[in-house]
């Protein structure tokens, strides 16, 4: 009996301390389709909130947005074209997401990180190297691979990462995001790009060089990506 009691209150004792995280869960749809009011008012936490059906149209479940390539005449020699909430409202309360992106010869996607969101891709067009890195937990280990058309990766939720083509012809790939607004943070341009800036000082200390090496680096970024 001594044993059942301390088995039944050590039960309720996990239940007490999990309720909360259930709690914090994001809820099923409740619906089949909550086509994303993006003009819409109303208050909203996760997703926005729902256009009447009658007001949706036909074509919220479909879109062509990413059958066209994007122009790479970047200074980063990339464009992404992106297909979250806001350019598909058809994926609001869904929680997925995609985006394409095009790489000139020696253009590379920048590290960065997706905060909300764990990414899968495919490569489509040509070869590039894909870079994930680790936290200081497995020793800021970086994993990177070649990939070639067909071959896909996967990237943990808040690791940073990075593209480069590696080859001498365009490159292109396909991503999907379990978000449907996963975010993004471009690591160079979270430095040296922000508003207002980091203090020069600041990031002198942290990166080890000379105050004029990371004034030079925020002249770089100080139009934006």
């Amino acid at each position: 009996m001594a044993y059942s009691k301390a088995l039944a209150a050590g039960m309720l004792t996990v239940l007490i301390l999990l309720a909360p995280a259930v709690m914090a869960t994001d809820p099923d749809p409740l619906q089949d389709f909550c086509v994303a009011d993006l003009d819409g008012k109303a208050v909203s936490v996760n997703g926005h909130t729902c256009k009447p059906m009658s007001a949706a149209g036909e074509d919220f479940l479909f879109s062509s947005k990413l059958a066209k390539a994007g122009n790479t005449t970047t200074p980063n020699g990339s464009a992404v074209t992106e297909l979250d909430v806001a350019e598909w409202p058809g994926v609001n309360t869904l929680g997925v997401s995609m985006n394409r992106v095009d790489f000139a010869p020696g253009g590379t996607n920048p590290p960065h990180v997706h905060p909300r969101a764990t990414e899968i891709g495919l490569v489509t067009q040509g070869e590039l190297l894909v870079g994930i890195i680790g936290s200081l937990d497995s020793g800021n280990k970086l994993y990177s691979r070649v990939l070639r058309a067909g071959e896909t990766f996967v990237i943990p939720r808040g690791l940073m990462h990075f593209q480069f083509n590696v080859g001498k012809t365009e490159a292109s790939m396909v991503v999907s995001f379990n978000s449907q607004n996963p975010g993004i943070i471009f690591v160079p341009l979270t430095l040296f790009g922000s508003n207002p800036p980091i203090p020069t000082a600041v990031l002198s200390k942290a990166l080890r060089v000379d105050g004029g090496v990371v004034d030079l680096l925020k002249s770089k970024f100080a139009a934006g990506f």
